[in-house]
């Protein structure tokens, strides 16, 4: 892509997105489900990755539905030119909901409440949405034991009800209670549909499993999965080891130049509060990402790398905003200008390794990526 090249030569630090990743793994997905269930989340900027960069893929490849959190969301996927179903998961203010019509988008009906202010709402059309069943993650959602409100959300005259869906709490959890904890909000989801269905009601899409919903309760049979974070290639923690395994490859990779190299003296500080004093002479790089492009100021004085040249440099000092430090001394001809791997694919600097020294998950680590950093297609 000409213009992304041209972004790659003037950028300081930048996101490179392995497109050929995401395809392999939506088809590692197939394995369990047809590409037909998969619902992409893209909320978040697709993770930090970019969500009309990565719907415009998916949509070559044959996905259809789509996940966000927010209406703002679902609005910049219809002007990126995105066509498919698009079901907005989160809240919308009563006095923006035209917006989901103007937009052709799928309202989460949040709870009985926000079904009856919907039903005194002078509306044109009627608004498609889906009903959100509290199983138990206490989010959002109408109580199970309220299935007679979930059928008066049915006949409102302003709602389109066209799904119904709950969530899991624990789903990526091999703890025993945690799974019979999943296991019966399972069988409470199960009952909810079971009633409505042999009450005549027309229930529309049904939807239970996450990415651990999927990889670890891959029986239950929904007409989709919601695929976020193992969409991205990535798990969300470096201790989760699914039931089912795929062969997933990391869809991002983030990259910086190396701006200043010095050597400095035993007993000389770097960066902000001294925190790291040098214990002999060193060769050190300064490279130009910081906390301000989502890197987190958390990771100073961690067991953390970046790649240069094919190996390792431990970073040292306080992560500043903008800018932060290396140690290269055992690493020769580093030069001004010499592109470093911040995130990669090798397990040292891997997504999960890093937010394992941050005490995050991945989801955190991917979502806080600054926007200054530009998503640039890498060349296959």
């Amino acid at each position: 892509m000409e213009k992304s090249e041209e972004l790659l030569e003037c950028s300081r630090a930048w996101i490179e997105l392995d497109l050929q990743a995401l395809e392999h793994n939506v088809e590692e997905l197939t394995k369990v489900i047809s590409i037909h269930q998969i619902m992409a989340v893209v909320k978040a900027n697709a993770y930090g990755h970019g969500m009309i960069e990565i719907a415009k893929k998916l949509e070559q490849i044959g996905i259809n539905n789509y996940a966000v959190a927010t209406l703002e969301e679902g609005i910049h996927l219809r002007k990126g030119g995105i066509k498919g179903n698009i079901l907005i998961l989160g809240y919308t203010p009563i006095e923006h909901l035209s917006l989901v019509i103007t937009y052709d988008l799928i309202q989460t009906i949040v709870d009985y409440s926000y079904a009856k202010k919907i039903d005194a709402l002078s509306l044109d059309k009627k608004i498609k949405a889906e009903i959100k069943v509290n199983t138990g993650m206490n989010r959002l959602g109408e109580t199970i034991n309220h299935i007679d409100k979930m059928k008066e959300m049915y006949t409102i005259k302003n709602l389109d009800v066209v799904g119904i869906f709950s969530h899991f709490a624990s789903a990526d959890s091999m703890i025993d209670e945690d799974i019979q904890f999943s296991k019966q909000q399972i069988r409470e989801f199960e009952q909810v549909v079971d009633m409505l269905k042999h009450d005549g009601y027309k229930v529309g899409r049904v939807h239970l499993q996450s990415s651990y919903g999927l990889l670890n309760y891959a029986s239950f049979r929904g007409d989709f999965a919601r695929i976020g974070i193992i969409l991205y290639g990535v798990h969300s923690s470096i201790e989760v080891t699914p039931s089912i395994e795929l062969n997933l490859k990391p869809v991002l990779s983030i990259k910086a130049r190396i701006a200043s190299v010095k050597t400095i003296l035993e007993n000389t500080s770097v960066s902000y509060g001294r925190t790291f004093i040098a214990k002999k002479p060193m060769t050190i790089a300064t490279i130009t990402i910081g906390y301000a492009d989502g890197i987190p100021r958390c990771l100073s004085s961690k067991e953390v790398y970046v790649k240069v040249k094919d190996k390792f440099a431990r970073v040292i000092g306080r992560i500043c905003m903008d800018q932060m430090m290396i140690d290269v001394s055992d690493i020769p001809m580093v030069s001004q200008g010499d592109v470093v791997e911040i995130i990669g694919k090798d397990a040292l600097i891997s997504c999960e390794y890093l937010a394992y020294q941050a005490e995050t998950i991945t989801n955190e680590l991917l979502c806080r990526l600054g926007t200054r950093l530009p998503r640039v297609i890498k060349k296959q």
